[in-house]
C-alpha cells in the first residue's frame, strides 16, 4: 500500500512539471542550507533599524562556517554523475540538446574537494568580520570561540582577519579558543554529539522518502533529453548537488539552469526536511528543544549576567545545526502541521533553511536599552541581517520584533532552567 501511494505521489509531482523555465526567480536563494549567504527577507511591518535613542549594549553572535565543498557522502553523487556522463559521451555528442543542456557537449568534469571551505566561503567570513567591526564600533571584542572542526576554525580566523586586520596575527594566541566537537564535551554548539539517543537518520530517512517521490520524474525528464545516457535517480540527485556546490565553490554552475523551478524547489524542500528532521521540530519527543535549550540557556545567562562576568561581545562559530536547534528551542519558524516527508512542499512554510542557515549564516542577538522608546533592557534577534520576530515572547513589540529581557527569560524558562546532564536531558538522550 505504501509503495502504491509513493507511485501516485510521484505521478502528481511529474504532472506539476513543465519544460525548464527561464530562471526569473533567484535559484541561489532556494538551495536550502547550501545557499550562498544572502540577506534574509524582512518580515512585513517590522522595522530594521532601532530607534535613535536606543543603544546596543551587548551582542552574542553564533556564526555558521562559510561556503564549503560537499561532504564526502554528497560528493560521491557528483563523481558518479561525472562518470556516467563520461561513459555516455558518444551518445551525448549525437543528441540534439536544448540550450540549457548544451554544456554537456563539451563534457562536464568536477574538481570539487570535500568538507573544506571554498574561496567564496573565505570571502564571506572576511566580509562579515569587516561588517561587524563597522556595525558595533563602540563594543570591544576580547575573545573568539570556535567549534573544533577545521572549516569552523578556519571560518573564525577569516572573520577575525576582517575584524582585526593584521593585528590578529599577534592577538590570536591569547584571544582565540576552541570547544571540542565530540561525544564527551558538553557544548551548546554541537549538543547532539553528547546525546546518545540522537540520530542523524531522523532527518536523513525523511530525505530518502521524499527523494523517492520527487527524483524519479526528474531522471525521467532528463533521460528523454539525453537518449542513451540512462541517468539514475542518484545521478539526478548528483546534478542537483552539482548545482549547489559548483555555486558554493565557483560562484556559478551550468547545472542550475538544467532544472525547472519546481524541481529546484523540491530539492530545497529535501534540504529543509533533513534539517527539520535531524535538528529541528521533527526530532522525536522533546529532543529538539532539549538540545537547542543549551544555547538558549547560555544566551540568557550572558544577557542577565547570571555569572557576574558577562562580556559585551561574544563571537562564536559553529554550524547550521546550532542555529536550527536554537530556533527549535525558542519555538520559532515552527510549522503546524509539521513538515511531511511525503509532501507537499508547501511554498509558505516557516521552516526555511535558505533563510535561516545559508552558508555563513549569522544568528546575532542584541541586548539594547533606550532613553525613552523602551523601559529596561530589551532583546532582539537579527538573523542574516534581518530582524526575526521573537513571537514566542508574551509581549513582543510588533514594530521591532523585540521583547523585554525579563519577558524573554520568562517565556523560555524551560530552557533557562535546563542543563546538560539533568533529569530532562537524561530522559531525552538516554543518560543514566
Amino acid at each position: 500500500m505504501k509503495l502504491a501511494i509513493v507511485h501516485v505521489l510521484a505521478a502528481l509531482v511529474a504532472l506539476a512539471r513543465t519544460a525548464p523555465e527561464s530562471h526569473s526567480f533567484d535559484y541561489a536563494t532556494h538551495l536550502g542550507n547550501l545557499s550562498p549567504y544572502f540577506k534574509a527577507p524582512v518580515p512585513s511591518g517590522v522595522k530594521e533599524t532601532l530607534p535613535d535613542d536606543c543603544t546596543v549594549d551587548q551582542v552574542m553572535l553564533m556564526h555558521r562556517h562559510g561556503a564549503r565543498y560537499p561532504l564526502a557522502s554528497e560528493l560521491v553523487y557528483i563523481t558518479q554523475l561525472v562518470e556516467k556522463l563520461g561513459n555516455a559521451s558518444a551518445a551525448i555528442q549525437k543528441a540534439k540538446l536544448p540550450d540549457n543542456l548544451a554544456f554537456l557537449k563539451g563534457g562536464y568534469a568536477s574538481t570539487l574537494g570535500h568538507d573544506d571551505l571554498t574561496a567564496p566561503g573565505r570571502m564571506e567570513l572576511f566580509q562579515h568580520g569587516v561588517d561587524f567591526r563597522l556595525k558595533y564600533p563602540h563594543l570591544q571584542v576580547d575573545s573568539i570561540l570556535a567549534g573544533l572542526q577545521d572549516r569552523v576554525v578556519e571560518s573564525s580566523q577569516w572573520f577575525a582577519l576582517g575584524y582585526f586586520g593584521r593585528s590578529w596575527t599577534s592577538l590570536n594566541a591569547t584571544m582565540f579558543s576552541t570547544i571540542a566537537e565530540d561525544g564527551v564535551t558538553p557544548s551548546w554548539i554541537t549538543p547532539m554529539d553528547t546525546c546518545a539517543d540522537w540520530d542523524y537518520n531522523y532527518g536523513n530517512n525523511a530525505t530518502i522518502e521524499w527523494g523517492s517521490i520527487y527524483l524519479p520524474p526528474i531522471a525521467k525528464r532528463l533521460n528523454k533529453l539525453l537518449p542513451g545516457v540512462s541517468l539514475t535517480t542518484d545521478n539526478a540527485h548528483g546534478a542537483l548537488y552539482a548545482c549547489a556546490y559548483d555555486l558554493a565553490a565557483l560562484g556559478t554552475s551550468p547545472w542550475c539552469s538544467a532544472f525547472t523551478k519546481s524541481e529546484l524547489l523540491d530539492f530545497e524542500y529535501e534540504l529543509d526536511l533533513l534539517m527539520d528532521g535531524a535538528f529541528g521540530y521533527n526530532l522525536p519527543g522533546d529532543m529538539g528543544p532539549v538540545l537547542g535549550g543549551l544555547f538558549v540557556k547560555k544566551l540568557a545567562e550572558r544577557f542577565t549576567n547570571a555569572t557576574g562576568d558577562a562580556q559585551p561581545v561574544y563571537l562564536e562559530f559553529g554550524h547550521d545545526t546550532t542555529i536550527d536547534m536554537a530556533l527549535t528551542a525558542l519555538g520559532l519558524a515552527k510549522d503546524t502541521p509539521a513538515l511531511s516527508a511525503t509532501g507537499p512542499a508547501k511554498r509558505r512554510r516557516k521552516f526555511r533553511t535558505a533563510h535561516q542557515v545559508p552558508f555563513a549564516a549569522q544568528m546575532l542577538w542584541e541586548k539594547f536599552s533606550c532613553t525613552a522608546s523602551f523601559e529596561g533592557p530589551q532583546v532582539r534577534l537579527v538573523l542574516n541581517d534581518s530582524p526575526f520576530p521573537l513571537a514566542t515572547c508574551t509581549h513582543m513589540d510588533r514594530r521591532y520584533g523585540s521583547c523585554a529581557l525579563d519577558d524573554f527569560v520568562a517565556a523560555h524558562a524551560g530552557s533557562v532552567e535546563h542543563s546538560w546532564g539533568d533529569a530532562r536531558w537524561n530522559a531525552t538522550c538516554g543518560g543514566v
